[in-house]
Parts: structure tokens; C-alpha cells; sequence
């Protein structure tokens, strides 16, 4: 884990941390080259968040307080963002927070569109957003939950030793590329059918690409060192 903190001009979005996790090129075209394109996932993805995402929203019921799209910070991970429920449950073992009597533990809850996947890239995601919370009110949060639309349950995660490693390894390499503006190369794969940058992307071309800039310089070395063998 990082000693240091970031200072606010290299905060980072914690929401590219499931890009990044996802594919290091997809989170560099988005969040270094500044590049976009919605696809059918994405576009209902801002749709179910739309209906989540209302900080003017509040709602308690007895000893439960739920609060929506609220505003995320980590000067170790150098990430912020939004969670997009926080449940607050009174209890003796709990922590004070702004305009509510009494003690509260903290459960963030994550809504995503599809099922729960195959890699980590929604745990690391949530786990970072309680990292940030876990730092921002000096508390302890072992377990989280993703709410999935497309299933319509709701998934217990433990925050485990492991992912919070994982995170912030990842939240480091992310620092480290885009302060060095570097857009990684294309690796095709099974997952590219999935993303919403695969025409931007263009990981056939790319790595084609690839071929002739390795060629190229092969052949300028050659010419520079005499060796015309071959030609």
C-alpha cells in the first residue's frame, strides 16, 4: 500500500478502476485520450444510475438510513467518485454522521445493470469505494453489496485482505500511466465483443499496426548499422 497521498490535482476517477481492471487500454482510451462511445450496456447502465443517482434523495426507514450518490474520496488510492447508496444502520459500534443522532455502521451498495462476472472488475470497483469511506470517517467496512438489475438480487462481498491488495496495485499502475499519457496496446481478445470502444479501439488494426512499426524499426536499425541482409 502507498506510504503518501495524493494531492487533489492527481485525483483520478474511481469509476476507471473497473476499466482498468477490465482492460488498461479500454480505461486509457476513456480516461487519458479522453474518448467515448456508448453501446446498448452502457446506455442502460446510465439509465438504472439515473434512477439510483439523486443526492438530494434521503430515506429512513426505523433504524435504517439510506442516502444516495454520495461524493467519494482517497488520498491513497488518489481516486474519487460517487457510491450510489450508502445504508446506515444504527448501532452502539457505529460511527457519528452529519445531522443523524446516535451511531451508524456504513453498508455501500452498488447497482449494476448486468449479472455478477467472471473477474473482478465490480469488486474492485466497490472495494475501492470503501477504501475511500473507510478513510474519510475512520472506519472498518468488511462486507459490501452489489445490487444486480438483470438478476434482481442483491450480492454479498467481503472485503478481503486480497482485493484491497488488488486495488491498490491497480489504482498505483493507473497513477503511473496516465502521468506518463501512455494509451497501452491492443490484445485481442474474447472480451473485445463486449466493450463499447471496439470501434475506437480497432485491436485488429492495432496490433497490425504494431507489425509495421516493428518492421520499420528493424529496418532503420539495419540501415543505421549496415547490416542489409535480406534486402
Amino acid at each position: 500500500m502507498r506510504d503518501t497521498r495524493y494531492a487533489d490535482d492527481e485525483l483520478l476517477s474511481l469509476s476507471g478502476i473497473q476499466h482498468f481492471c477490465f482492460c488498461k487500454r479500454q480505461w486509457a482510451l476513456i480516461h487519458v485520450e479522453q474518448q467515448w462511445a456508448d453501446n446498448l450496456r452502457t446506455t442502460e447502465g446510465h439509465f438504472l444510475h439515473e434512477r439510483v443517482d439523486d443526492p438530494f434523495f434521503t430515506e429512513s426507514r426505523a433504524d435504517v438510513r439510506i442516502s444516495r450518490a454520495c461524493p467519494l474520496v482517497s488520498y491513497t488510492l488518489g481516486l474519487y467518485g460517487i457510491a450510489d447508496v450508502i445504508e446506515y444502520v444504527r448501532s452502539k459500534e457505529g460511527v457519528p454522521i452529519p445531522d443523524c443522532e446516535g451511531l451508524w455502521t456504513m453498508f455501500p451498495v452498488e447497482y449494476k445493470r448486468g449479472k455478477p462476472k467472471i473477474d473482478e472488475r465490480d469488486e474492485v470497483q466497490l472495494c475501492a469505494q470503501v477504501i475511500c469511506l473507510e478513510e474519510m470517517f475512520g472506519v472498518e467496512i468488511p462486507t459490501a453489496d452489489f445490487y444486480y438489475y438483470e438478476i434482481r438480487r442483491r450480492i454479498h462481498t467481503d472485503m478481503t485482505e486480497e482485493l484491497r491488495r488488488l486495488v491498490y496495485a491497480l489504482a498505483e499502475e493507473m497513477h503511473d500511466l496516465f502521468r506518463e499519457e501512455i494509451t497501452p496496446p491492443a490484445q485481442k481478445n474474447r472480451k473485445c465483443s463486449l466493450c463499447s470502444l471496439f470501434d475506437v479501439c480497432m485491436p485488429r488494426l492495432t496490433k497490425k499496426n504494431r507489425s509495421v512499426d516493428i518492421y520499420i524499426k528493424n529496418h532503420v536499425r539495419d540501415a543505421c548499422t549496415g547490416n542489409n541482409e535480406g534486402l
